[in-house]
């Protein structure tokens, strides 16, 4: 179902809300939020409480902070304590102070201190991604107990396709049970026996998101147990919480190639005011960078009144320098994002885009020259008697605009990266913008050269 043929008021609409999916129920809930927090709660206390969960549980949720604390203190309380404590960290994370400090004093001391736990790790790593509600057992058990543990706890943990075994003494990882091998296995067999073989995948508490989605991606893992320096398990990232974490960070990466600071929020939930503050700023950066095109034009304004014909050629010139710089700052940021370049491999990276920059400026002055000769031989334009030159002109700065263009938007994410700023930062429109200025340089400085003593 559609939630747009779900009524609009919450008193309407409970009736209709027990057989619809939970993400169904969590979009719903989220477009009554926007017009005030009281009447999604309201919503939210008529279903039953295991979708209650679900439905805080979803990350479509965008507001559930606001939400849970419309509700009151005790049903609050006891669905924050049902939640897993890796989403209850989300939604904290997501709430502003006041927010926070209220469901805070709602909170069982149990999940209280696990949140404040997460919320001590950084942004963006495993153990701000990770939940502390795994399957465990001891290492002295047997399959059946392991089984029978399942049965009995697997309802409250983030997963059950992976069951950690802990050693008896300290209770560091001693392996990884998955669930297909428990359930073929004898009920007598024991428990360790059982686990993989070999060395652990695991990652650090403080491993960066981007690498843990790379581990996962890497080891066809559903989890991936996150441990201390003495293998201790502190908890697990599962992949869904990867996929979730990443579709947001692309999300974000995306808005700022486009030029502008990220929104943070869907589209259609970001007020007016945001918006225009959140796009106007490198918008008008990005407009004072054109301004100086304007005055590198002034600058040349004596050889453009003497080759008028050199002004037919100034889109020509900024759009491929543009172009090519976008190009290699694309490839360069997913790359950086992929984990296929370090920041020690941009010599490595000009090495390339050099001569590839060469190759690519030939091959569009071939075309612009070409064009010019065939334009002149037909009859279409008459470019003057010093044609020929107009087009070495053209040719030539073709091939010095794109080889600066690629090795401009190659380098720069590896300057932002060495400034510890985001290399997505350096969007196609800001690439675009510098090289429209170098590239005037560049064109109206070879056509000095080439031209002087004829048409200059």
């Amino acid at each position: 179902m559609n939630i747009n043929s779900i009524p609009r008021r919450a008193a309407n609409a409970a009736r209709f809300l027990g057989t619809i999916t939970p993400v169904t129920v969590a979009e719903y809930v989220e477009r009554l939020n926007t017009t005030g927090a009281n009447e999604a709660a309201t919503v939210l206390l008529s279903l039953p409480e295991r979708k209650a969960v679900r439905i805080l549980s979803m990350p479509e949720l965008e507001n559930a902070a606001a939400i849970l604390a419309a509700l009151p203190s005790a049903r609050s309380s006891h669905l924050l304590k049902l939640v897993a404590n890796d989403r209850v960290t989300d939604i904290f994370q997501s709430a502003d102070f006041a927010t926070r400090a209220t469901l805070f004093a709602r909170l069982d001391p149990e999940t209280a201190r696990a949140v404040t736990h997460l919320l001590d790790y950084p942004p963006r790593t495993a153990g701000a991604m990770m939940t502390t509600e795994f399957l465990s057992v001891p290492s002295n058990w047997t399959a059946a107990e392991t089984l029978a543990h399942v049965r009995e706890v697997g309802h409250s943990r983030e997963t059950v396709y992976a069951i950690y075994v802990l050693d008896d003494a300290d209770r560091h990882l001693a392996g990884v049970v998955t669930l297909r091998r428990l359930i073929a296995a004898e009920p007598d067999d024991p428990i360790l026996s059982l686990s993989q073989r070999g060395a652990m995948v695991c990652a650090s508490p403080l491993m960066p998101q981007e690498d843990v989605a790379r581990l996962i991606r890497k080891h066809d893992l559903l989890a991936l147990p996150v441990t201390d320096a003495s293998d201790r398990v502190l908890g697990i990232v599962t992949v869904d919480d990867v996929i979730d974490t990443m579709i947001a960070d692309t999300t974000e990466d995306a808005q700022k190639f486009g030029g502008m600071e990220a929104l943070g929020k869907p589209y259609m939930q970001i007020g007016l005011l945001d918006m225009i503050r959140k796009r106007a700023g490198w918008l008008s950066a990005l407009f004072l960078g054109e301004m100086l095109t304007a005055s590198a034009m002034q600058h040349f304004e004596g050889e453009l009144e003497k080759a008028v014909v050199l002004t037919l050629f100034i889109p020509l010139i900024m759009s491929s320098g543009g172009n090519s710089g976008s190009q290699a700052t694309s490839l360069i940021i997913r790359a950086l994002a992929l984990g296929e370049l370090k920041l020690g491999d941009w010599w490595r990276v000009a090495l390339r885009e050099l001569p590839a920059g060469l190759s690519l400026g030939a091959i569009l002055g071939l075309v612009g020259l070409a064009r010019i000769t065939l334009w002149q031989q037909i009859g279409l334009y008459d470019y003057g008697p010093h044609w020929l030159l107009v087009g070495l002109t053209v040719f030539s700065a073709l091939v010095g605009i794109v080889t600066f263009g690629s090795m401009a938007g190659s380098m720069l994410p590896f300057l932002l990266q060495r400034l510890k700023l985001d290399p997505a930062s350096a969007s196609a429109p800001f690439v675009a913008t510098l090289v429209d200025v170098s590239g005037l340089v560049i064109y109206f400085s070879v056509a000095v050269v080439i031209l002087s003593g004829t048409l200059l």
